[in-house]
């Protein structure tokens, strides 16, 4: 499949917000507040110092697939992890090189600056085929678990 990978822009905000809201339910069963989650990827998208979003567009100029990169700061290592987050492939589409087209771009962004030490992303414990296909593309599984405090006192939560 011939694909247009590119940086996401606000005129994109209505199919991140749409393949988002579908990504939660798929993965996690959970529905997501639209109004929160579409100020969320506003404000990505208005402020790069957030992250950014790139799309994988098909011939016809749909977007059939998105990336998102946040970024954390390693003190350790003097440089900057791009976490790859809100990875989303519609659903004809899937097993077609979509992800693998989205994630090489990022890989190459990431390599051509010198900041940059490294990608990460999440991964459900139980989804294996997503891990088959992270590994394929190089990435291993690390040592880190993973622990949060969500909501914080006194903060809505606002998945169902």
């Amino acid at each position: 499949m011939h694909l247009t990978i590119r940086r996401a822009t606000p005129a994109d905000l209505p199919v991140l917000v749409a393949f988002n809201l579908a990504l939660a339910l798929e993965t996690e069963r959970k529905r997501l507040n639209p109004e929160v989650l579409t100020a969320g990827v506003r404000a990505v998208l208005d402020d790069p110092s957030r992250g950014f979003y790139t799309v994988a567009q098909d011939p016809s100029g749909q977007v059939v697939g998105q990336l998102l990169v946040t970024y954390e700061w390693s003190d350790w290592r003097n440089g900057w992890f791009w976490w790859i987050q809100s990875v989303y492939v519609r659903e004809d589409v899937r097993r077609r090189g979509v992800f693998r087209a989205l994630y090489e771009q990022t890989r190459r962004q990431a390599a051509a600056d010198p900041s940059v030490i490294g990608l990460r992303l999440y991964v459900e414990a139980d989804n294996a085929r997503a891990r088959a296909t992270y590994a394929a593309l190089g990435m291993t599984l690390t040592t880190y678990g993973l622990m949060e405090e969500y909501p914080l006192p006194g903060r809505p939560n606002d998945v169902a």
